[in-house]
């Protein structure tokens, strides 16, 4: 089943729509959840809160790739889930990668409006798109499916020390990129 008939389910509030996204995207969004936090309960919560969110979400929204919509989704909840079980202890692979990208990114504020926040993930968007494919690649396997740097040498066939170059080079075209773009950082 195609993506727009899934879609089309569920604004047909057809429960067939949970049951297709599961088939189809069921172990894309495992992997994102299990990626952000190891424990598989956590992961399988985060998945099933996925479902529930686009069943809420899908009345008022027809996303045009649903793959990026649920894993967005499903992303975004794993990291809720990882700041809620982590919210006194420090010191995991997700807290690395968070880490890394703490200096090249403004710090969110209260007084932060929504506008200022489209304005960062736009310019990191334009950002992304003006480097090569290899590079935007590795950026998003790391900072988005939050890869380990060792998944990715494996993925692209590349040392250690070479992906690790890429990334911190990239931070900093990043930075230099939000700084030119009038973000404060």
């Amino acid at each position: 089943m195609d993506d727009s008939e899934i879609v089309a389910l569920y604004w047909a509030r057809s429960e067939q729509a949970l049951r297709e996204t599961d088939r189809k995207f069921g172990s894309f969004c495992h992997a994102i959840a299990r990626r952000i936090v190891p424990d598989a309960r956590d992961a399988e919560e985060c998945v099933n809160d996925t479902w529930l969110a686009a069943w809420n979400a899908m009345p008022t929204a027809r996303p045009p790739r649903l793959a990026a919509f649920l894993g967005r989704i499903t992303r975004n909840l794993a990291l809720d889930r990882y700041e809620f079980l982590h919210a006194k202890k420090r010191c995991s692979e997700t807290d690395l990668l968070l880490s890394e990208l703490e200096k090249c990114l403004p710090a969110r504020s209260g007084t932060e409006t929504a506008w200022s926040e489209q304005e960062t993930i736009r310019q990191i968007n334009e950002f992304l798109l003006e480097e090569d494919e290899i590079n935007r690649n590795i950026f998003l396997r790391r900072y988005w499916f939050a890869d380990s740097v060792k998944a990715i040498c494996r993925r692209y066939d590349m040392s250690e020390s070479k992906v690790k170059s890429i990334l911190y080079r990239m931070r900093l075209r990043l930075k230099q990129h939000l700084l030119e773009g009038g973000t404060d950082l």
